[in-house]
């Protein structure tokens, strides 16, 4: 069954069914962090007594081991709902690192970047490494100075921003690479609500050793958080209840819809809880019939 309204949920609720707007430190994976953030809290639901475990987690988009900032992280039952960051814009702060001193035309020749750019993935990618279109939304000079310059990059999803340094030194002619990373924005989450790691410890550890759940619901958010992006379809409770066993979603437990035929949704009950991603087939205002397939059952 749902889990209530979003902003009641209990801290084990929020632990099992969340989303952390994590800092990547530099050092490990994306993949190590979120097994640290899996272990700590599976950890933390031992000490206090709960009766579950996270199970699985799934992080925002890979990072390299020296890139730090967001990365979002889907807790327990939500990691089934990671398609949500497949094609979420990104984006990056980077220092550019020239190899010679800049042009006169340097701010024009950046700014021709602004457009869709063709990329081969590195040799070290897990993704075939075949040619690929990538658009650049917007590629702002923050800073220049010598032979450096900060830059703001927001992105499609997959880009590489170390190729496109490299692309940007040959159209300047002097040649350039990228120099630290740092990545700024997933979609919705932005650096404005990040959370460390020791920050998530801090809060599990007020939460299991002096009942203060207050820290931990400032660094997990409901897994809602992160589903924003659908367009909502809200069903009965009933409805709900033969979701969790499968069925679809049929006509008569539709109160309310939005979406367009074929489109990706979010089905929720009245009080805003999550029950499954699938895809809206039928019309919310028939009698009969089936009007979302499922996709992935969230409860």
């Amino acid at each position: 069954m749902a889990r209530g309204p979003p902003e009641e949920r209990s801290p084990a609720d929020l632990l099992t069914f969340g989303v952390v707007n994590l800092d990547k430190p530099p050092g490990p994976s994306a993949h190590q962090v979120a097994a640290w953030v899996r272990d700590m809290i599976d950890d933390a639901l031992d000490e206090a007594g709960v009766d579950a475990e996270v199970g699985r987690v799934a992080h925002g988009g890979t990072l390299d081991p020296k890139v730090t900032g967001c990365l979002p992280i889907l807790l327990g039952d939500a990691a089934r709902a990671a398609q949500v960051f497949d094609d979420a814009d990104k984006e990056y702060v980077t220092i550019l690192e020239l190899h010679d001193r800049a042009p006169a035309d340097f701010d024009d020749v950046v700014a021709e970047f602004e457009d869709a750019v063709y990329q081969k993935p590195p040799r070290k990618s897990a993704v075939k490494r075949r040619l690929r279109q990538r658009e650049i939304h917007d590629l702002d000079v923050l800073e220049r100075y010598d032979r450096r310059a900060l830059v703001r990059v927001r992105c499609e999803s997959g880009t590489y921003v170390r190729k496109l340094c490299h692309d940007v030194g040959l159209a300047l002619g002097t040649g350039a690479h990228m120099g630290e990373l740092r990545r700024t924005a997933t979609g919705d989450f932005d650096d404005a609500g990040l959370v460390t790691l020791h920050e998530l410890r801090d809060a599990l550890v007020d939460w299991t050793e002096l009942g203060e759940a207050g820290p931990l619901r400032e660094a997990v958010a409901p897994a809602e958080r992160a589903l924003g992006k659908y367009p909502r379809v809200t069903i009965a409770p009933s409805a709900a209840e033969q979701v969790a066993q499968g069925a679809p979603v049929y006509a008569p437990g539709v109160i309310d819809a939005e979406g367009e035929q074929g489109e990706d949704v979010l089905c929720v009950t009245p009080d805003g809880a999550a029950v499954c991603l699938g895809v809206l087939v039928g019309d919310p205002d028939a009698d009969s019939g089936t009007v979302v397939e499922l996709e992935r059952v969230l409860v």
